[in-house]
């Protein structure tokens, strides 16, 4: 595989992790990871981002994404945490008010809060750093015993990058994508 290298001066791929809340286990139910796989297919198909890779796990979730040059990640970011905490919200306030309950934070903006605030944001400059973080996302559900294999795990892009098919269909290959 040739090394490609980002340009420095243009938004390049990112290595992104978001984290429930005291990292409790809200994406636990697949309900909830669908919203997740919902917003990210509406990004994808909306031309905002370019999705490289990912995992969902029951109280985080990592990516591997880049802009489009219509959208700064910065403002996707914040669109997509807020519209996937407003879908959870919505279910808990019907289903399960007290869970709901336990987000309840005493903040001047909020009521409730799902997401930590300041997410991990790390640029990735070449595909050498993409592999090592696809890697370590990948074995994510295996290491937390979710799965034997992780091309098992359903919410993984790791069957992707083993030819085994994209179920969301919202995947790219960043070893053949141009910025």
């Amino acid at each position: 595989m040739k090394l490609h290298k980002f340009n420095p001066t243009k938004e390049c791929p990112q290595f992104y992790t978001a984290t429930i809340l005291d990292w409790k286990k809200l994406l636990k139910p697949t309900k909830y990871k669908m919203i997740i796989i919902e917003s990210l297919q509406y990004l994808v198909q909306e031309k905002r981002v370019n999705l490289f890779g990912y995992v969902l796990m029951d109280n985080h979730i990592h990516l591997v994404w880049s802009p489009t040059k219509l959208y700064s990640l910065k403002h996707t970011q914040l669109s997509f945490m807020k519209f996937t905490a407003q879908k959870i919200k919505r279910d808990l306030e019907i289903n399960h008010p007290k869970v709901l309950d336990e987000f309840r934070v005493d903040l001047k903006d909020r009521t409730y809060q799902f997401w930590q605030r300041n997410p991990l944001c790390v640029d990735l400059y070449d595909n050498t750093i993409i592999i090592e973080k696809l890697n370590y996302i990948h074995n994510n559900p295996v290491k937390a015993g979710l799965c034997k294999e992780k091309v098992d795990y359903k919410f993984s892009s790791a069957k992707f990058y083993k030819d085994l098919g994209d179920e969301f269909s919202f995947l790219t290959r960043f070893d053949t994508y141009t910025n």
